[in-house]
């Protein structure tokens, strides 16, 4: 009985090592959250931006490359670079914005609640840009058509 305590314990404690993937978060929950980011932030199909840049289009894209915005020199050479925004990418980001970019110029301080983080991540790829989620592993496949 001590062993299993012990087990579930360590489990646990582990936990927080394993984040929650973007479809495992509730965007609805993550629309919430993300009124943290309107202040500076939008998601719409227009050319505009805001004080930060208009976030539609961010998934899968580079960084820095939002025609219109001016960049910190920071985030820019990290455009250059390669990096790209995706889960990981911006979970790290989101998290911490001045761990990823030192020198940029988002002033926030980043969100430490990873429930909070994984439904803002759901929010922002089911919202900046649609690519279709993966199915859950456990999804039947569809039948053929006409049998």
């Amino acid at each position: 009985m001590r062993l299993s305590a012990i087990v579930i314990a360590a489990a646990l404690s582990a936990a927080p090592l394993f984040p929650a993937a973007a479809q495992d978060g509730d965007a609805e929950a993550g629309r919430r959250v993300f009124a943290q980011c309107r202040a500076c932030h939008i998601i719409d199909a227009s050319a505009r931006n805001n004080v930060g840049p208009n976030l539609a289009g961010l998934w899968g894209r580079r960084a820095a490359q939002r025609e219109g915005f001016r960049y910190s020199a920071n985030l820019t050479q990290l455009g250059a670079s390669g990096h790209e925004w995706n889960e990981a990418n911006l979970r790290a980001y989101l998290t911490d914005p001045k761990a990823v970019a030192p020198q940029g110029s988002m002033a926030f301080a980043g969100i430490r609640n990873p429930e909070q983080l994984t439904n803002l991540i759901a929010y922002l790829r089911t919202n900046a840009n649609p690519l279709p989620l993966p199915a859950p592993a456990s999804a039947p496949a569809a039948a053929p058509a006409g049998g």
